[in-house]
């Protein structure tokens, strides 16, 4: 079992969560991700890992309620156990070569991408962070990023924070200024991550994606999270999260997201004791 040291609510969707695990903390890096079973029956749930503290023995994770095990996570409380955290998994992210690196995050996209621009920070880069969300509401880690950051440019969908319009409107506003980009970082919903990488192609500026395709065990012998990766079949558990940008095939990838939405519009759960099933 796993104690929960703390626990923070986000917004009405998302919350935080530090874990006593201290293997994990002892071994993990950013770009990593753990498999967490909230109970022994429970389904494997990855989630990256949106910190860590060796020191404390813990690590962080950031997950949105959109699904039973996930709601049954935010049942928890500090003081409460899970019953499983195995990892760390996939591969860490590798550090490049140069000054300046800008990352661009859309809603829980900012968990993964926190501790990748926070190591880059540590390196003596200049980070940059351009952050989209639906609305002030759902703009997590605020004041960690600020505290990371050497430029922080948020983007809303109202308007209602920072300004308003899309991350990438500011990504080519930033390429535009002419300072050198030795790399952009990109994390949030498939759709966001394809229009970045069409900029920055363009403007020949690497750029890492970090992807989330559906996963069962997390070590490869599934198949779920294939992808495909310049000519190559790539796993998104065991070669990843991160991936070159450029050579992702983001139509497939998008067309494999939601090719089981038909499916689960129809479905109706019985998982949450609120349907009672005809004998």
């Amino acid at each position: 079992m796993y104690r929960i040291l703390k626990k923070e609510i986000l917004n009405k969707d998302v919350e935080k969560m530090v874990i006593y695990a201290p293997f994990v903390a002892k071994k993990c890096r950013a770009g990593q991700f753990l498999i967490v079973m909230v109970d022994e029956e429970g389904e494997r749930v990855p989630l990256t890992i949106a910190d860590y503290d060796r020191v404390e023995e813990s690590v962080t994770i950031i997950y949105q309620k959109v699904g039973y095990s996930t709601k049954l996570l935010g049942e928890k409380k500090a003081g409460d156990t899970i019953f499983a955290v195995a990892g760390p998994l996939g591969k860490a992210v590798k550090h490049i070569e140069g000054k300046r690196i800008v990352g661009v995050a859309g809603g829980v996209g900012a968990a993964p991408i926190y501790p990748q621009l926070k190591e880059y920070k540590e390196l003596g880069f200049q980070v940059d962070l351009i952050l989209g969300a639906r609305n002030t509401d759902y703009i997590i880690l605020k004041e960690e990023f600020e505290n990371v950051v050497d430029n922080f440019y948020i983007c809303t969908d109202d308007g209602s924070e920072g300004r308003k319009g899309f991350v990438t409107d500011a990504l080519k506003e930033l390429i535009q200024q002419g300072d050198k980009i030795d790399e952009v970082i990109s994390i949030g919903p498939l759709r966001m991550m394809k229009a970045v990488v069409d900029i920055t192609k363009e403007h020949g500026i690497k750029t890492s994606v970090s992807l989330n395709p559906l996963m069962i065990d997390g070590t490869g012998m599934c198949g779920g999270c294939r992808l495909t990766y310049g000519e190559e079949t790539k796993f998104a558990c065991v070669d990843g999260p991160d991936f070159d940008g450029f050579l992702v095939d983001f139509d497939e990838l998008i067309s494999r997201q939601g090719m089981y939405k038909e499916k689960e519009s129809e479905h109706v759960c019985r998982l949450d004791g609120q349907v009672k099933i005809e004998k």
